[in-house]
């Protein structure tokens, strides 16, 4: 970690009174049964606002939410979401959010309202936090540089089915043409069956990245809190009954979020995940959906990135934050997306992976 130098990273600087109509105050939106109406208020929103993540994140690692957030009548004005991770491990911090690729302060203003960064400090003060991570919103706190950067890619699925099949590149509409040749089907469902068939692909294709897989316990409340609830589904590619490549997909309002995917390595000539990628992105266009996000990309990962800009997606800097409080400054870290961890991983068996990451993730948020 690097320490600017600058001391105006430190903190923001003066402003005047923000023309907010009512103060920021902190909220816990697993007490407000009308939060997910309020978030889809705001254009700027994203699955990862609403209620159901932060279920998924309290039941499974105990995470403790504090939102920041202002209203006018029934509008959501400004929004800055934090799970306070508390860990023995990692120690406490606020993040914003964990596990999550992108989900950036809401403002109905050009910069972040100077009293919700005050009351985010102060709060993280008196809880004994050692930092505080936002991941996303830079341009609205414009006084603090990037701790470290990625790559977004957003498919606009308002053009229609034709123009977005028209202005895929020719490798992808060549791959999706010889998937529909071959005898593969694609389903797409909400149960847990599902969800555990899609949970054998994915630990194999982290093994293969040389991550350690999610507990089960993870993609078990996705299934309660999401799926159940249809905010999302499982997209598998199967041949017979064999699953050979399959995605999960969240959805909130009129956007949609392709969070994880996951393939066997025997069956590379059926094009199983671009025809998984396909249909969702018909199904949600047939949907009324206006937006497909494809996550966050690493700058050292130019294969990932090239196959997100193959399906005609635009491209944008995910800038996240880090405030160190303890040395009262924006700190910057570098991205740690490969290194030596990934070669012991993909020697590990794969029960031994699965028990380090039931054991290590809730302190690695």
């Amino acid at each position: 970690m690097k320490l600017l130098s600058k001391p105006t990273a430190a903190a923001p600087p003066p402003a005047t009174k923000d023309p907010v109509p009512e103060e920021t105050r902190r909220v816990n939106p697993l007490e407000l049964p009308a939060w997910d109406n309020l978030v889809r208020s705001h254009p700027g929103s994203s699955f990862f606002h609403g209620t159901a993540w932060a279920k998924v994140l309290q039941d499974t690692y105990g995470y403790r939410p504090f939102y920041f957030a202002s209203f006018d009548a029934q509008r959501l004005l400004t929004l800055l979401p934090v799970m306070e991770v508390s860990s023995w491990l990692t120690g406490r911090r606020g993040i914003s959010l964990p596990f999550t690729d992108e989900c950036p302060l809401l403002s109905s203003f050009a910069t972040a309202p100077s009293d919700l960064f005050e009351q985010v400090m102060a709060c993280g003060k008196a809880r004994g936090w050692r930092y505080w991570q936002g991941r996303g919103g830079r341009k609205l706190f414009s006084w603090a540089p990037p701790s470290v950067t990625f790559f977004g890619h957003t498919l606009d699925l308002s053009m229609g089915e034709e123009r977005l099949f028209a202005g895929l590149q020719s490798p992808v509409r060549r791959a999706i043409r010889k998937g529909e040749k071959e005898a593969v089907t694609v389903e797409m469902a909400q149960s847990l069956e599902a969800v555990q068939s899609y949970y054998t692909l994915h630990c194999a294709t982290r093994r293969r990245h040389g991550l350690p897989p999610q507990p089960f316990a993870w993609f078990r409340n996705i299934h309660q809190h999401v799926l159940a609830e249809k905010l999302g589904q499982v997209v598998l590619a199967k041949l017979g009954s064999q699953p050979v490549a399959g995605a999960v997909f969240f959805h909130l309002g009129d956007k949609a979020l392709y969070k994880y995917a996951a393939s066997d390595p025997a069956f590379p000539h059926l094009r199983g995940s671009n025809r998984v990628i396909w249909e969702a992105v018909k199904w949600y266009t047939r949907h009324g959906y206006r937006q497909l996000d494809f996550g966050r990309t690493s700058g050292t990962n130019d294969g990932l990135r090239r196959f997100k800009l193959g399906w005609g997606a635009e491209e944008h800097l995910i800038e996240y934050l880090k405030y160190d409080l303890g040395k009262r400054a924006f700190v910057t870290e570098a991205d740690e997306a490969e290194g030596w961890h990934n070669q012991v991983f993909r020697r590990l068996p794969l029960f031994l992976s699965r028990m380090i990451g039931a054991c290590l993730y809730r302190h690695c948020a």
